[in-house]
């Protein structure tokens, strides 16, 4: 009895992979094809001596992405306060006391956390490895295709001697 149920499985698995190929082939439009085939011919089913990448998007596609975040109410037209919004939040974060002004000590708050933060033992300056805990987080594009530049990985405690 399991043996028949292991192969009535097997029947249908294979039935299932069988229609989703036949679909995907379906729903392809000529140029698809062409770039699949191109594709295919440097592609062997145990590996390939280039790696496989990700089509990049054209920029007109990344402009148009970028547009559409920017438009919130999406009527086709970025107002001011549509292209302000993320600045005001920003500057609402950094308004302490909430008057509408930043003081230099609101503004640099965070700056100075960071310092307070980091010095160790209260000394009013920092050593090397110190310095380094203060560095900005990795960027999220460090290791995408989109053509971002990659940040200066921060000095490793080995490169830096306390004096």
């Amino acid at each position: 009895m399991a043996r028949f149920l292991a192969g009535a499985l097997a029947c249908f698995l294979l039935m299932t992979g069988a229609f989703l190929i036949w679909q995907g082939r379906a729903a392809r439009g000529p140029e698809m094809a062409a770039a699949a085939s191109s594709q295919a011919a440097s592609f062997s089913a145990f590996g390939s001596d280039q790696p496989l990448s990700a089509p990049e998007a054209s920029q007109k596609t990344r402009e148009e992405k970028r547009f559409s975040r920017a438009d919130h109410n999406k009527d086709g037209k970025i107002e001011e306060d549509e292209y302000l919004a993320g600045r005001r939040r920003y500057f609402d974060k950094l308004d302490v006391n909430h008057d509408g002004k930043l003081t230099f000590e609101e503004y640099a708050a965070k700056g100075i956390t960071k310092f307070e933060t980091a010095d160790q033992g209260h000394k009013g300056w920092l050593t090397p490895a110190e310095f380094a805990t203060t560095a900005a987080p990795q960027s999220k594009h460090r290791n995408c295709s989109c053509g971002r530049s990659e940040p200066a990985p921060p000095p490793s405690s080995d490169d830096t001697s306390e004096q």
